[in-house]
């Protein structure tokens, strides 16, 4: 078996771990921290901002280092410092506390999470770059489905600081030892070629678009817009589904219901990444976009647990494919020649939106107390996506057939 597959594997459970104690785990995190009376729902949801805002920043400055140092370095140095700022995180009083430490974690977050993973793909895979990484980042939401329902349980039954402490070590525990014994950063180390090729003693240079062209295409600044509001509206609904699903549904029934939205976006992850190899990929993105608005839209107006469990499903649904589809547009537009520099980038854009949509959805429960008008805001923002996207549709390609090079 292609040695990649076995590194596909390896990123499966390192993106279950560092997205179901990071991505998914801050619904509980601002409950917890805002029924602890030290901090207000909105300080919480603001601390989760500084947190994607950190780890989008700090990717400018890990994907140079995926280009120059072992691949395996750099996600164990982050998983450590993400343990780190998870441990605290039970711990801390004051304000200035709270953004300190989830900026630590947003920082290891970014080194251990999808930037690195996103890159092997694209090094380790062509041919079936889609269906690796569907299959890989399929662990964001397994995460999501397996081990979040258990942060929300530790934190109830034991407490945020010793839940906290116990994911720390748990966050190591799953990140460490599979990317020490699986992670290499690209074929070449092993003699071997993307999709398990026949092997070249003198592989040829990545080819692509170069950076400076690349950044400066009108098609990858709307992209990367459309992305922001998609990310805004989208970690907006995740960051809050906790607080809805507790003010609308029996407290029994919050735990498994908070099992909806990712394992809706396993099926749909999975079923896109082998969808994308018959149908158009751009077109898929679009209809990802609007269906993604609606299920906020129904969120925000449902009331029964039926429709609340609908909305979480399309939501699930749509977060599982839109995630792995800008990085999977970057690749094949610009190739590889510049791709780690570009998906930081493009990573850092989407993060402007992640770093907003838990505290403006966060401000808008505050003004109004309620989820509907926040779930129908963050609708507005995904309809918005979905419209700018079609806009950069329109858009010529760049010069792709000239403008590719090979180093």
């Amino acid at each position: 078996m292609f040695y990649g597959w076995r590194l596909v594997a390896g990123l499966f459970v390192i993106l279950a771990f560092s997205s179901g104690l990071g991505f998914y785990n801050h619904a509980v995190f601002i409950q917890a921290l805002a029924d602890s009376d030290r901090y207000s729902i909105t300080a919480a949801s603001s601390a989760v901002s500084v947190f994607f805002l950190v780890s989008g920043v700090a990717g400018l400055g890990i994907a140079p280092l995926l280009d120059r140092y072992d691949v395996r370095l750099i996600v164990v140095s982050g998983a450590v410092l993400a343990a780190i700022g998870l441990h605290w995180i039970g711990q801390i009083t004051a304000l200035w506390e709270l953004y300190a430490v989830y900026a630590l974690f947003g920082l290891g977050f970014s080194a251990s999470g999808l930037l690195p993973a996103t890159t092997l793909i694209s090094r380790w895979f062509v041919v079936h770059r889609a269906r690796a990484l569907s299959i890989a980042s399929t662990g964001l939401s397994v995460g999501g489905m397996i081990i979040t329902p258990f942060s929300a349980y530790w934190v109830s039954a034991f407490g945020l600081p010793q839940a906290a402490s116990f994911q720390a070590v748990l966050y190591l525990l799953g990140v460490v030892p599979i990317a020490l014994w699986l992670l290499r950063s690209s074929p070449t180390e092993l003699q071997l070629m993307p999709d398990g090729g026949a092997w070249q003693a003198r592989p040829s240079a990545p080819v692509g678009v170069s950076f400076d062209k690349a950044i400066r295409d009108p098609f990858f600044l709307w992209l990367n817009l459309a992305y922001s509001f998609v990310m805004l509206s989208q970690v907006g609904g995740i960051a809050h589904q906790y607080g809805l699903i507790t003010e609308r549904v029996d407290p029994d029934s919050v735990s498994l219901m908070m099992m909806v939205l990712p394992l809706a976006s396993v099926f749909g992850r999975l079923a896109g990444g082998f969808l994308l190899e018959r149908v158009p990929m751009l077109g898929f993105t679009a209809v990802m976009m609007f269906l993604q608005a609606a299920a906020l839209v129904l969120l925000g107006l449902a009331q029964s647990a039926v429709l609340i469990c609908l909305g979480l499903a399309l939501l699930g649904v749509t977060v599982g494919n839109l995630l792995m589809l800008q990085p999977l547009i970057i690749a094949e537009r610009y190739g590889l020649l510049s791709y780690s520099r570009l998906f930081s980038w493009a990573n850092l854009a989407s993060v402007a939106g992640v770093a907003a949509g838990p505290g403006v959805l966060g401000w808008l429960v505050g003004v109004h107390l309620s989820y509907e008008i926040p779930f129908l805001v963050a609708g507005g923002f995904g309809a918005l996506a979905g419209t700018v996207f079609l806009l950069c549709l329109k858009l010529p390609a760049a010069a792709k057939g000239t403008s590719l090079i090979g180093g």
